[in-house]
Parts: structure tokens; sequence; C-alpha cells
């Protein structure tokens, strides 16, 4: 378990996820079997229930409908230990994705935001904003117009507060119809940013993963780039030689949804606490492997 003094707040999405894993090769027009199941999900809110499982004090902010789906979210998160702040949607349904898995394990994703669409700047607790937390931002929420302004002055609070601001890279879609400039313009001022190698690839135009990572150091103190079954690498400061850390063996993975949230889950505890780079990474590819072994994107409650 980790721990950590400071308290993370998490600003970012709340889903519904109906998980189809198709036992066959899809037959495009007819029908192909499958297993269904659903979960709790989206980005920011699967990255608040790794943290506090993992044994981090968290807060969340978001939003939900104020449907059976958005109470069942909120009652997960408060079972989980996350400080939930949610604002209840009157018009709009709690957010939804499917997630379509194929017979050999890749992953396409349908998403209806809903509620987290409509997220605005009178939703954020003002207390939470204080010089002894860490702000963690959902690239989903950042890159969604209808709550970007949200997060922009989630932001401001951070940096009014003396607060630490991180952000992930969400979904190399999403993340190229909105572009890598308007990106990096919008995310000054973080001192950490996650990526995987398809969003390092829009925001740089590099197609190898390392260079990637290094032209993002110019734009943050800090860049962790996750390489799935290969591990991470951290550059940071500049310095000419990254931090790489491989991801532990997995003998059988049921599930890919959600690692790269248990990923930052766990890189934030010991990144917090000043550890060692290889330790943060390590921790964070930890509980990836925890992820994996799991069907959905959140630990057991």
């Amino acid at each position: 378990m980790v721990t950590t003094l400071t308290r993370v707040v998490v600003v970012g999405d709340l889903m519904t996820d109906t998980v189809a894993h198709a036992t066959a090769p899809l037959a495009r027009g007819s029908d192909t079997p499958a297993t269904v199941t659903m979960h709790g999900g989206g980005s920011g809110a699967n990255i608040a229930s790794w943290l506090a499982v993992d044994g981090a004090e968290v807060a969340f902010i978001g939003r939900r409908g104020a449907d059976i789906a958005g109470r069942n979210r909120d009652m997960e998160l408060m079972g989980y230990g996350v400080d939930a702040r949610l604002v209840m949607d009157p018009e709009r349904p709690t957010g939804t994705c499917v997630v379509m898995i194929t017979h050999k394990g890749d992953h396409t994703m349908l998403s209806d935001p809903g509620a987290n669409a409509a997220l605005s700047a009178d939703d954020l607790p003002r207390d939470l904003f204080a010089p002894d937390s860490h702000l963690h931002v959902s690239g989903y929420t950042l890159l969604n117009a209808g709550s970007r302004r949200a997060v922009l002055a989630a932001m401001d609070l951070a940096h009014q507060a003396g607060m630490t601001v991180s952000v992930d890279g969400a979904s190399a879609a999403p993340l190229g119809r909105v572009g890598a400039e308007p990106f990096l313009q919008l995310t000054n001022g973080a001192a950490l940013l996650f990526v995987n190698p398809e969003q390092g690839k829009v925001l740089t135009g590099r197609d190898d993963a390392s260079q990637a990572a290094r032209v993002l150091n110019a734009w943050y103190p800090h860049v962790v780039m996750k390489l799935g079954a290969d591990g991470a690498v951290m550059y940071a400061g500049g310095r000419a030689e990254p931090v790489r850390v491989s991801a532990p063996p997995v003998e059988h993975v049921l599930d890919r949804t959600g690692a790269g949230d248990a990923f930052i889950a766990g890189f934030l505890p010991p990144w917090l606490d000043r550890k060692p780079a290889h330790e943060a990474l390590a921790s964070g590819c930890r509980l990836a492997t925890s992820a994996l072994s799991l069907v959905g994107a959140r630990p057991l409650l």
C-alpha cells in the first residue's frame, strides 16, 4: 500500500462502462457472441478509485446525472474511500462508454459524456484547493469543450493555492481533434504530463516514443511515457538520460481497460513524496499490472 501526506484532487469524468468482450471474430452486419458486463468508469473517477484503494487521500470533482447509474457511481466512489464531490445534473444523464474488445484484445470505445460535458467552474469546491494538495486533471475533461472552462478554472485555483498540477493525454483521437498546439497552451503550467506513444505522436509528430517524450520535456518539467507491457519511462528537468522501469510479467491479461489510469494512481503518491523516479514508475507499473487482472477499469470493492 502506498501512502502520501499530499491530498490528491482529481477533476475528471465519471462514466458507466458497458464492456463487451467478443469471443470470436466480429461478424460485421450480423451477430458476434460476447461477454457483456457493466462497471464504473471514467478516467478521472478510475484514477481516484485506484488512489484511494492504494492508501492515498483523494477527492474527486465531477458531475453525474439524476439517475440510478449516477447514484450507483456515487456510492461506488464512497465505497472506495474517495471524497466524492459530485454535482447532480437535473437534465443530462450520467456519462456512458461502450467498450468493445475484439477476440484479439483490441479496444474501441464509444463515449457519450452526458453530465460530464456540463461541469462548470461553479462546481469546484473551493475548500479542496489548498497548498497541501495536488491537482490531477483528466485529459478527457480538458478536451471536452463543454467542461474545458471548469478545468482551466481548477488549474487557476490550484496555481493560486501553490498546488502542483498533473495532466494526462486522455486518448489519441480526441487529442488529435483538439490539436497539439491548443493542448500544449491549455496545459501551460502543469508540472507533470502522462502520455502513451500514440498520444505522444499526436503532440509531437514523432513516431519514436522516447523522442516524443524528450520533445515534450521541453514543455513540461516532468513527462512520463506509459509503454504498456514495456513498462514506462520518465524524462525530468531536461536530463539527457531518462529513467526506465520494466513492467512486471503478466501471465494472463483479462482486460486492459483502465490500466493506464491505474498507472497514474500508482505513480502520483511516491512522486509527490519526492521518492526516486524509478520507485514512482515501479509503483505505477504495479497498479497497472493489478488492473490487467480484472474486468473493468476499477479495483474490486
